[in-house]
């Protein structure tokens, strides 16, 4: 037990805070499948391709407006809003993950939540609604998709892999991925590109795909994510082989046979 910011007793295990996440991942995920076939209000963010819609705005007011009731001393990373309060508890907020998907009636989106203590995350939640698919982890908990528990694939072999990416929206860092695609598209079994970074992850974590690699994700696309690739078995890395930095996005994960090979392939392109 340690002392919270508000002065009051928290259990080491976050597991209220874990139960919390998925009560509104569910909540918001289903109040934007309801209203997936309205019309929508798009514009697009400043600078960039990446639209965000009336939904994504209110499905953030709906999670940070019920976070702020349950821990009201916990600071908030959202994709939306930006980063709000300070605090050794801090929780990463992505309302709708793939808006363009979701803004298109493709049904690869997401609501993902992470909460981070003492700048070690400790639990994430992804849930698809379309899918009906609810993802889940906390440290030392193991990972789970509908209450069964997850891990990812014991694929050795690149040439066996199918893999999964992403492609940033700005078009320096899509020039640069193209590089790493173009070469991995050569080595793998096959490749996919779904545009929901956080279901991604999941499915990697689930064995749908043996890897996953991207650059410049925000720190909402991938915290859940990490939490239950690693409490699914995977390798979590940058692209350089080091931990990952939530502020620079870049990303590698993959079981502990297939980390390698897929680094190996990251560095023999860099040095072109």
């Amino acid at each position: 037990m340690f002392d919270g910011p508000e002065g009051g007793c928290y259990d080491d295990s976050p597991v209220r805070e874990l139960e919390f996440a998925k009560r509104i991942a569910v909540k918001a995920g289903e109040m934007l499948k309801r209203n997936a076939s309205g019309r929508r209000s798009i514009r697009y963010k400043e600078g960039s391709g990446n639209l965000v819609t009336d939904m994504d705005h209110a499905s953030e007011e709906m999670i940070v407006s019920a976070l702020r009731r349950e821990f009201p001393g916990h600071a908030v990373v959202a994709e939306e809003s930006g980063a709000a309060g300070r605090s050794p508890h801090r929780w990463y907020i992505d309302p709708v993950d793939g808006t363009t998907n979701y803004a298109h009636g493709f049904p690869l989106w997401t609501v993902t939540l992470a909460y981070e203590r003492e700048g070690r995350l400790e639990a994430g939640v992804t849930y698809a609604p379309v899918l009906g698919e609810l993802f889940w982890a906390r440290r030392g908990g193991g990972a789970f998709r509908n209450g069964r528990r997850i891990r990812v694939t014991s694929c050795g072999r690149l040439e066996k892999a199918l893999l999964c990416t992403g492609f940033s929206y700005a078009l320096e860092w899509r020039k640069v991925n193209l590089r790493y695609f173009a070469e991995f598209l050569m080595e793998a079994q096959a490749i996919r590109r779904m545009g929901a970074a956080s279901l991604d992850l999941c499915w990697t974590a689930a064995g749908a795909f043996d890897g996953f690699w991207e650059m410049r994700l925000g720190p909402w696309d991938m915290a859940a994510g990490i939490v239950i690739l690693e409490e699914a078995g995977a390798k979590v890395t940058n692209l350089q082989g080091g931990p990952v930095d939530l502020s620079q996005g870049d990303f590698l994960g993959a079981n502990a046979r297939l980390h390698p090979q897929m680094l190996a392939v990251l560095n023999r392109v860099r040095v072109k």
